[in-house]
């Protein structure tokens, strides 16, 4: 199974629908798992053109940043794996700061991290999808793959074509990549 992961659009603030990179990063997906910062519905419609959306609910209801936001999580079963999406991953002695190396500095050492992600989720989850830095990253720790696309639009607060991610599943296997959006055609 293929599946297309994205978060932080910031539709309509980054423009009116995602960039048209996305159409080529996503060819042949299954499944799409947008992380959050969708702030319209509109957004949701346009990628389900690609493929079936599964949201955080984050900033779906209502429009604007100044909304306060609704971090709800979502667990998706597939392929003999269960994926933990949320938009902003808070984890003991990181906060939200999960940027690429900072589990592997700064988790706690002899805790276990499959423990915390489940009081996160409310069940055991072998990968873990989020957003919220903007910062791409794939990582594997204690058994978990974390996956955060980044942005395909705001990259570190700067307006430019930036990443989405594929993660690829079978019942055995699992690997994500990022996808640099900037060296695909529009």
């Amino acid at each position: 199974m293929k599946i297309g992961l994205i978060s932080d659009t910031h539709i309509p603030s980054m423009g009116a629908q995602p960039p048209s990179q996305v159409v080529r990063a996503f060819e042949g997906v299954d499944l799409i798992l947008h992380a959050g910062h969708v702030e319209i519905p509109s957004c949701i419609q346009w990628l389900e053109r690609i493929a079936p959306v599964t949201a955080t609910t984050s900033w779906l209801v209502g429009t604007g940043e100044a909304l306060p936001r609704v971090n709800t999580i979502k667990v998706v079963e597939a392929e003999n794996h269960t994926i933990g999406m949320c938009h902003e991953l808070i984890l003991k002695s990181l906060g939200d700061d999960v940027i690429p190396g900072a589990i592997g500095r700064a988790f706690p050492p002899g805790e276990s991290l499959p423990d915390a992600l489940e009081s996160i989720f409310g069940k055991p989850v072998d990968i873990v999808v989020f957003g919220y830095t903007h910062e791409a990253m794939v990582e594997t720790h204690q058994g978990v793959l974390f996956v955060n696309p980044g942005s395909p639009s705001l990259v570190k607060q700067n307006i430019r074509l930036g990443t989405v991610a594929v993660l690829e599943i079978t019942p055995e296997s699992r690997a994500a990549r990022i996808i640099d959006l900037s060296t695909l055609d529009a």
